[in-house]
């Protein structure tokens, strides 16, 4: 009882001119459009039909209640086939008949009941949507959409970022460059280590969404198997809701009130959102660095910069990038927050709030797909990391002072913010400060020949992190 992975019908609209509320739905569905196969309202009602199939699957395969007959091979084909098959007009004969019922699940149910007439299933027809109360048909709708949503779409995504931002923090490792702290300059980095940072970070993130757990129930109303044990005494109806679950490839949550608790995917969410805010961060430093002319925005650059300054080329990805991630963001917060909540032992504020869930997810994709674009045109421009460097040479004060400390001279720190704080120190004011502290003359001698550029610590090794397994 596999799970559908994939579908052989295209869930999107037809034409990209349609009319559209929303930009996923306009100027960038061919930038989300992966998302609309498992997050959209098609694909919502077509894991509904899956969902519901599968269980009359599992009646008719399990002996689970007496005197229902087993299904045949070719039955269970027959029903395996109906989701597979929900194409477009299916999609709208679907919402033709929700428009009598006013209701979305009712409306599978019918819609189900209808494929089974003049089969060799129309026996069993009343079996569809037996025991279920709708919320056991969307939960598990949801996640499994969700699921498919993350796994096949967004984490590859993701994880190719990172991976684009890792390898660029390979090749800029011993690339050095002035450190700010505070925007005021400090003690020196490598562009790559910083780069390693941030794809140290989203990495993280990445694991905790890899690890999420996608859980599902299956008990009836209010989580209590009435009509079950009513109907059928002598099943033992956990048990059953469990196998069925987890033949999803979902984790079985076996205490619920009539809605599954959505405390997945808060967690998930949050995690998400999260993995957003350091790519947010991400993009806010890139886009400085290119402030700076420490990028170069010079390859696969065919697009207008301005509309009247010509020889500007504006870092629009990143700022596209942040703009999603601000957007998603606050969906997902939304989400979280909402959906842990339900009063007593149902409301429908999860209901609305879950039609979001492929908004949320759309922004996201859309931003990791702008960073990407933007990290590709970029070119590091180490005479300008230099230049900022040899300007600088105050953020030795740092060393000397410390080179003072362990040889035991007095008031390092102090005479060397006399020094250094507010003022610009040249390479031959610095020499001569050092040639007059009395140091032992090997220690003068390093010191003298240190640079800004040099003086960068582990900074390139440090990068090699990015290759240890994590634990």
């Amino acid at each position: 009882m596999g799970p559908v992975t994939a579908a052989p019908v295209d869930l999107a609209p037809a034409s990209l001119g349609e009319p559209a509320l929303g930009p996923l739905d306009g100027r960038y569905r061919r930038s989300v459009a992966p998302l609309a196969e498992h997050l959209s309202e098609a694909a919502l009602n077509r894991r509904r039909i899956h969902v519901e199939v599968e269980w009359l699957i599992h009646l008719g395969t399990r002996d689970v209640v007496p005197g229902v007959r087993r299904l045949t091979g070719e039955e269970v084909a027959l029903l395996r086939a109906l989701p597979l098959r929900f194409d477009a007009a299916a999609v709208a004969e679907l919402a033709e008949i929700e428009r009598v019922t006013v209701h979305d699940v009712k409306a599978v149910e019918y819609w189900i009941k209808q494929r089974l007439e003049g089969t060799s299933l129309a026996d069993v027809a009343e079996l569809v949507h037996l025991f279920c109360t709708s919320e056991d048909i969307n939960n598990l709708s949801y996640a499994l959409m969700v699921r498919d949503a993350v796994q096949q779409v967004w984490l590859p995504a993701a994880t190719a970022l990172t991976d684009d931002v890792a390898r660029t923090a390979h090749e800029l490792r011993d690339l050095p460059m002035l450190s700010r702290t505070h925007g005021q300059p400090a003690t020196p980095t490598t562009l790559g280590k910083e780069l390693a940072v941030l794809a140290h970070r989203l990495r993280r993130q990445l694991a905790r969404v890899a690890r999420a757990e996608f859980l599902g129930k299956f008990n009836g109303a209010t989580g209590t198997y009435a009509a079950h044990r009513t109907a059928v005494p002598g099943t033992d109806w956990p048990a059953v809701s469990k196998e069925f679950v987890e033949s999803l490839g979902l984790t079985w949550n076996p205490l619920t009130t009539q809605i599954e608790s959505h405390d997945w995917q808060a967690e998930l969410y949050a995690d998400v959102a999260r993995f957003g805010r350091v790519l947010h961060n991400l993009c806010t430093d890139v886009w400085t660095y290119i402030s700076y002319g420490y990028f170069a925005q010079v390859r696969g650059q065919g697009t207008v910069g301005s509309s009247t300054m010509p020889h500007k080329v504006n870092p629009i990805r990143f700022e596209n990038a942040e703009a999603n991630l601000e957007v998603s963001g606050g969906l997902f917060r939304v989400l979280e927050e909402t959906l842990t909540t339900s009063r007593l032992q149902r409301d429908l504020t999860d209901s609305s709030t879950q039609r979001n869930i492929g908004v949320a997810f759309g922004h996201s994709l859309l931003a990791i797909e702008n960073a990407r674009k933007g990290l590709a045109g970029l070119d590091a421009v180490p005479e300008a990391l230099a230049a900022d460097l040899d300007a600088t040479w105050e953020v030795l004060g740092e060393a000397v002072q410390s080179v003072m400390r362990v040889h035991g001279l007095p008031e390092p720190y102090e005479r060397l913010k006399e020094l250094t704080r507010g003022r610009k120190v040249d390479q031959a004011k610095l020499r001569e400060f050092v040639a007059g502290l009395g140091l032992p003359e090997g220690e003068a001698a390093r010191l003298s020949l240190l640079t800004p550029a040099d003086y960068t610590g582990d900074a390139s090794a440090l990068v090699d992190h990015l290759d240890q397994p994590r634990a």
